[in-house]
């Protein structure tokens, strides 16, 4: 019988999880050998290593304890990987050498699959003199394209792209910039972005005040804090970002405030971390743990939560010492503090179990009973970890003793830390859980309610069928197992249906017991009015949210996840879209058939001496005809290896199925410095938005999009540059195009190099 309580998990255990060789020859036989690969990995730095295996075991099994996907996928692989899902950098120095250092050690943590956080508020604004180059500065958002375009080329270990978080604070010159900057939808695609939002804001917005925007003790410009607060809620309400971190609260609640201060956190914002911290996370499956669920005593245990918890607080402080990291500095940030982030998915399911509807007050005192017991058992057991190993490094006993977390502890918890100090810094948070809460069988995510009960996928398999499966809530699934075909009780809710206003109330509940923070989405319908939109984030601040972000459909950004039949992906891989942003591919790319039918295109760049033979063949999935692969051929042998690289991803792209118009967007947004050129009357800014014109054409022509720019999230219009100049080709040796002829040869004005040696 196997463990998986659907289908859709063991695709995901197969697709994310399991070990395999590089050949794909699975070495994990069942859930049960990842299971077990996770248990003697992290009891290796036991001395009693078989027996915490045995225990560590019990705690993966059935799904009860679920660590973070990057321990599931990384732990005893032996392969160079680190099991933190994400760190918060180092902060950005105000000068070209220190961020192009950081966008450095941003790309090798992106390689080993970190994610990463960033405060740009420390680079001064845009137009800022920049003394000694007589030059004015570009300002952080300059920067961050920089990094988006890092993101978009390093592959995360595994199969997803790294993910980033930009923060800005609220009072930096450049925050207008900021808020606006993900109203293109083509920017930043990489970036989740967040305004730091400051207590005396919030006072200053409540009084209709004046606000200063400042740099390094310059006033730039005064606003009305009202306004720009309006400014961000628009951005909001229209777009879904930039979220609200509410900072001054998270540093007066960190129980490290004696040695840290936070301005950034993860990319999904549960974890507010110091320059070079490291979210370390995992989450107690409640719905596994009701007992009698719909029975007249369905409850969870007191007894059977604080042990598992004190399970999984022992595995994840073994994760510190177990994994690997890409920078020296987060290893040593990790090991000082020893901080990790348990957490719970779940929730919603579980009071679905016992009887409560998720965002009614009865609801929200149980998830506050239930987090209580948690961290009380995390805190507790941290304590005993800390008289059996030694507490962190960084442990003052006087100044922690002081942190609100501490203070709001059982009496017998504060003593006992008071005895022995603290193994971890911090240990509770509340993670989005997305991939793992399919993974353990469509369970609800971390904290959120259930966002549909059930609803249909359709699955591209490798030989180009598709097959449909019911994907079922987990308490849904337990319900008619329980009661057979008996409609649901009242109590059951999904977001679809939630007012905004629960959402706050849960998320304020949990608050008190977490010390990190929460990432949480509140669903608002498309129709809400902005001024009951604003009052959600009014009502977050006010009952001591450390942070809020929602979602409202809108036609920047679309749906997180269509329930409705009608709105499913229709010709292309059928993807599971978590809250965190993530695609999760549920089948191999297609293979080739043997023939194709496709078209070749001629492109002739005016700049260059040779065409460019573009090539597209179709294949025809359900009665649809859709791009498959892209060849680029061309005498030009200074093209060879980009178009060859660029031929290979696309195609890659197009194997993978799904809405791939996104390639035609990404293509027609690069602009050549240099400027571009007039082709058929219409001006292209580079080589790349020519390639993808024929792209859009090709679509176009085999009914894949309805017409230029449809179906695409922006279509980005050729901005004129460097009209009238012709540029010459670009020196081999420094890149730059700067090659004139001098004395019967071209020779670059910038380095020097001439083709004649």
């Amino acid at each position: 019988m196997t463990r998986f309580a659907a289908p859709i998990a063991e695709q995901i255990w197969d697709m994310k999880y399991r070990l395999k060789q590089g050949d794909g020859t699975p070495i994990d036989g069942s859930v049960e050998d990842t299971w077990r690969r996770i248990a003697r990995a992290l009891a290796d730095v036991e001395e009693d290593k078989a027996g915490w295996e045995d225990r560590f075991y019990g705690a993966l099994e059935d799904f009860k304890y679920l660590p973070a996907g990057r321990i599931v996928a990384g732990a005893g692989t032996g392969r160079s990987v680190t099991l933190f899902n994400c760190f918060v950098m180092g902060t950005v120095p105000d000068s070209m050498g220190g961020i192009f250092d950081n966008l450095k050690e941003a790309a090798l943590t992106m390689q080993q699959g970190g994610g990463i956080g960033y405060d740009f508020s420390t680079i001064r604004p845009k137009g800022a003199e920049v003394l000694g180059v007589a030059a004015d500065a570009s300002g952080p958002l300059s920067f961050m394209d920089v990094w988006d375009a890092m993101c978009r080329t390093i592959m995360s270990a595994g199969s997803r792209r790294g993910a980033m978080m930009a923060t800005l604070r609220c009072d930096h010159p450049d925050i207008e910039a900021f808020i606006a900057a993900k109203s293109d939808a083509a920017r930043l695609r990489m970036f989740n972005v967040s305004v730091l939002v400051t207590d005396p804001f919030m006072e200053a917005v409540k009084a209709d005040g004046p606000w200063d925007l400042v740099f390094g003790g310059r006033v730039y410009r005064t606003v009305q804090a009202r306004d720009l607060w309006n400014k961000i809620m628009r951005a909001t309400y229209d777009y879904a970002e930039p979220g609200v971190i509410f900072i001054d609260r998270i540093n007066a609640e960190n129980n490290l405030n004696y040695v840290e201060t936070i301005a950034a956190t993860n990319p999904c914002g549960e974890q507010p971390l110091p320059p070079y911290g490291a979210c370390l996370l995992g989450s107690i499956n409640l719905s596994r743990l009701v007992d009698d669920p719909f029975g007249a005593d369905a409850r969870i245990d007191p007894v059977k939560l604080s042990e598992m918890v004190a399970l999984a607080v022992r595995m994840m402080d073994n994760v510190v010492d177990a994994s690997r990291f890409p920078l020296e500095a987060q290893a040593a940030e990790a090991r000082a503090k020893r901080r990790i982030g348990l957490g719970v998915t779940g929730l919603a399911d579980a009071l679905a179990m016992v009887g409560l509807r998720y965002g009614a007050p009865e609801a929200a005192e149980m998830t506050g009973e239930w987090l209580r017991l948690i961290a009380n058992a995390s805190y507790r057991a941290s304590a005993l970890l800390a008289a059996e190993k030694g507490a962190f490094p960084l442990y003052d006993a006087a100044a922690y003793a002081k942190a609100p977390m501490i203070l709001r502890l059982d009496a017998d918890v504060q003593a006992l830390i008071a005895q022995h100090g603290l193994r971890n810094a911090l240990l509770t948070s509340i993670a989005p859980t997305g991939t793992i809460s399919l993974f353990a069988g469509n369970v609800s995510s971390g904290i959120e309610p259930i966002f549909a009960n059930s609803y249909k996928r359709k699955v591209l398999q490798p030989d180009g069928s598709r097959t449909e499966e019911e994907v079922v809530d987990y308490a849904v699934q337990a319900w008619r197992a329980h009661a057979g075909d008996t409609a649901l009780p009242d109590h059951f809710v999904t977001a679809q249906t939630l007012a905004p206003l629960d959402h706050v109330r849960m998320q304020a509940a949990a608050q008190p017991w977490i010390d990190s923070s929460i990432s949480k989405t509140i669903n608002v319908p498309a129709d809400i009015d902005f001024e009951s939109f604003k009052d959600v984030y009014t009502e977050a601040y006010a009952t001591g949210c450390k942070g809020c972000t929602t979602y409202r459909p809108n036609d920047v950004t679309g749906s997180v996840l269509s329930v409705s039949e009608a709105d499913e992906k229709a010709d292309g891989v059928e993807a599971a879209e978590a809250a965190s942003g993530e695609v999760i591919y549920m089948s191999e790319p297609l293979d080739r058939p043997a023939t194709l039918e496709g078209h070749t295109y001629k492109v002739k760049w005016p700049d260059s001496e040779h065409a460019l033979y573009i090539t597209i063949n179709d294949i025809v999935l359900s009665g649809h005809r859709r791009p498959f692969e892209v060849f680029i051929n061309s005498k030009n042998m200074e093209h060879f290896a980009w178009t060859v690289a660029l031929t290979r991803m696309i195609s890659a792209v197009f194997r993978r199925g799904g809405d791939v118009s996104f390639v035609v967007e990404e293509l027609k947004a690069v602009f050549d410095p240099r400027g571009g050129a007039w082709m058929n009357g219409k001006y292209v800014p580079s080589i790349l938005a020519a390639i993808g014109g024929v792209i859009e054409r090709h679509m176009i022509s085999i009914g894949f999009i309805a017409g230029e720019g449809m179906g695409l999230k922006s279509d980005p219009q050729a901005e004129v540059v460097n009209l009238g100049h012709k540029p010459g080709p670009a020196c081999t040796s420094c890149g730059q195009y700067d090659m004139r002829m001098a004395e019967g040869c071209l020779t670059c004005n910038s380095c020097g190099y001439s083709k004649c040696g």
